[in-house]
């Protein structure tokens, strides 16, 4: 793999944005990783990386998770991932594609336009915002957005929600790596690398972690929904242009 380092780079500046935003580093790493892999590849890189970047947000923000809000928002979530991973199984990987760019793109651009606005506190939007997410994580690579957006109305304090959040997709991400690998999305040519995923998990989780206790999220937020709107914009035209 020729551009090896730079994907591990570019890997470690979404981990690390993923954990200062609170959206996780999937809105920003599946159009990265698109640059790199055709997009079912993606999705099963996505989904092993996310399993151990779960796993070390969880024992980082260990403080505390809410159990109420995480199962409520995390059981539609690991049903609907199911069957958008399923559907990816027989969707054609250009439309996936383009219905990756355009989602990452439209979500964008409404958590810009709305970003000082936030859900009312209700059941209903628990279950429903999961099951979104979760079908987004399924068939687009990302739905830690909607996840993220959700459990805003909340009002957690930033460790809890940022663990809680955590919590709920490492059961989406290994629920959906089980039918990506299964179905042969993670090739056996790309297990070499999984322990540099694990430290970049491991590191960019830490970073991200010291830099949330002196940094501005709000910045942050902003600068990773800029990125996407530019990264996702522009692999929206080049499809057409192709």
């Amino acid at each position: 793999m020729a551009n090896f380092p730079l994907f591990i780079a570019l890997a470690l500046v979404s981990e690390i944005i993923g954990t200062i935003s609170g959206f996780g580093s999937s809105l920003l790493f599946v159009p990265i990783g698109s640059l790199f892999f055709d997009f079912k590849t993606v999705l099963g890189i996505t989904a092993v990386f996310h399993v151990f970047s779960n796993i070390t947000k969880i024992v980082l923000f260990r403080q505390g998770v809410d159990k109420n809000i995480a199962l409520k928002l995390g059981i539609p979530a690991i049903l609907f991932v199911f069957l958008g991973a399923y559907l990816t199984v027989y969707l054609p990987e250009k439309f996936m594609t383009l219905f990756m760019n355009a989602a990452l793109l439209g979500l964008s651009i409404y958590l810009m336009a709305n970003f000082h606005k936030t859900l009312k506190q209700t059941e209903f939007n628990l279950y429903s915002g999961g099951a979104l997410s979760g079908f987004l994580a399924g068939i687009a690579g990302t739905g830690g957005a909607i996840r993220g957006l959700t459990l805003a109305a909340f009002q957690l304090p930033k460790d809890i929600f940022i663990a809680t959040s955590a919590l709920i997709d490492l059961g989406v991400d290994a629920t959906r790596a089980v039918v990506y690998v299964g179905n042969g999305y993670f090739e056996k040519e790309y297990i070499f690398l999984i322990p540099f995923l694990i430290g970049v998990s491991i590191v960019g989780s830490y970073i991200g972690k010291k830099l949330l206790e002196h940094t501005s999220e709000k910045l942050f937020r902003y600068l990773v929904l800029v990125i996407i709107i530019l990264t996702a914009g522009i692999q929206f035209v080049s499809y057409f242009l192709n």
